[in-house]
Parts: C-alpha cells; structure tokens; sequence
C-alpha cells in the first residue's frame, strides 16, 4: 500500500504548477452504500496527524489560572469574564469562529463555553478541546500543529488536509494512510464503504488513489 501511494502522490505533485505560495494538499475520500440521513452514519470529528500539517495553525485559549502563562507565551486568549460578554456579541464571537482554527479551554469553564457560546462554536466545529488547569499549555499547542477536522454531514464526500507541498512525500504517504484508515474504521460498513480516494495539492489537478490496495 505504502509504495502505491507514494507513487500517486508523486504523479501528482508532478502535475501541479508551481505557485508564488505553498500548496496544501487535499485528499478526497468518496463513500458508498452510506445512508447520511441517519444521523449515526455521520461524522464530525478530530485526527492527529502522524506527521502534522506542515504549516502554524491559528489557537485561542480560554482560561482562568492558566492565564499568566498563556500571557508569557503572548498566546490569544480569552478570560472567564469574556465568556458571556463575547456570548452576547454574536457577529464578533463569529469573527473569531472564523478566524482561530482551533480553541482550548480550562476544563472547569466548558459549561460555561458550553452555555454562552455553543451555539456559534458548535456548528461550526470550532468547541474547545478541554485543558487540566494544573496542567501545561504547551502540550495543546503540538497537538494543534497535527488536528485536523473530520467531516462527513450531507455529501458522501470527506475532504481532508494531510499537509503541504513543501512537506517530504513519505511524510504526505503516511498522513494519507492514517486518515483513510481512521476514516475506514468510522464507517458502519468499513472498507465496503469506501468509494474511491483523490489527492491533489490546491491548485492541481486530482490524481486517483488506488484503494483496491486496502484490505
């Protein structure tokens, strides 16, 4: 499996013109034989990527007593105090949806998250990882280094990030290889599930994934 994707990875960063910017690189997934109207069949999850994004992600904090050392480390971040102020600015609270890819809070403040800003920050995937308040920050910003978001509501299609273009090929290979079979593992039916596979850097074209390789 691994020297077949390898290979489709390298036809198609052959493919792809070179851009003023550095390219991501997208994998499509296809399903089949999935009922999305059921609502066990979806996703809306989180994977840690084996070799990461290959690029800085944007994170926010929210916190209490963690908040001299996210001050130190001049992270963003948000207090207990902010939590119902921003709850009632929805335009600015959905700003920052926008704006930060991936949110933390100190464990003890999530009913609050949960009651002022659930309803802007959980549609949009964007509700905060839970963070021990005793506990280090620097662990979390790794971590987000490496998430990326799962999703799969009303097309049988999953699009997922698995690095960057400026990123070794045996790195993409092994990211593609664990999201396919993370992805596999979800589905009600497994591999049976699983249509076909795509990958392509942003502005190239797509290069078909042989899955017939994955038992």
């Amino acid at each position: 499996m691994s020297e077949e994707f390898l290979r489709e990875i390298r036809v198609a960063k052959e493919k792809a013109k070179k851009r003023n910017f550095v390219q991501t690189w997208d994998l499509a997934i296809g399903l089949k034989n999935i009922d999305l109207r059921k609502p066990e069949n979806r996703l809306n999850t989180e994977f840690s990527l084996p070799e990461g994004r290959g690029k800085d992600v944007k994170v926010i904090f929210i916190v209490d007593t963690l908040l001299p050392e996210v001050k130190k480390m001049n992270i963003p971040n948000l207090t207990k105090s902010d939590i119902e102020k921003l709850g009632k600015d929805k335009k600015k609270l959905k700003n920052l949806a926008k704006e930060y890819d991936w949110w933390f809070c100190e464990a003890p403040l999530m009913p609050l998250v949960g009651k002022h800003l659930g309803v802007v920050l959980g549609p949009r995937g964007k509700m905060p990882r839970p963070v021990p308040p005793k506990g280090s920050i620097k662990p979390f910003l790794e971590l987000a280094k490496k998430l990326v978001r799962i999703r799969l509501k009303d097309s049988p299609v999953i699009h997922v990030p698995v690095g960057t273009e400026n990123m070794k090929d045996e790195q993409i290979m092994k990211n593609v290889i664990a999201v396919i079979n993370f992805v596999r593992e979800k589905l009600p039916k497994g591999r049976q599930n699983l249509k076909n596979a795509h990958i392509k850097l942003t502005m190239g074209p797509a290069v078909k994934l042989k899955l017939d390789v994955i038992r």
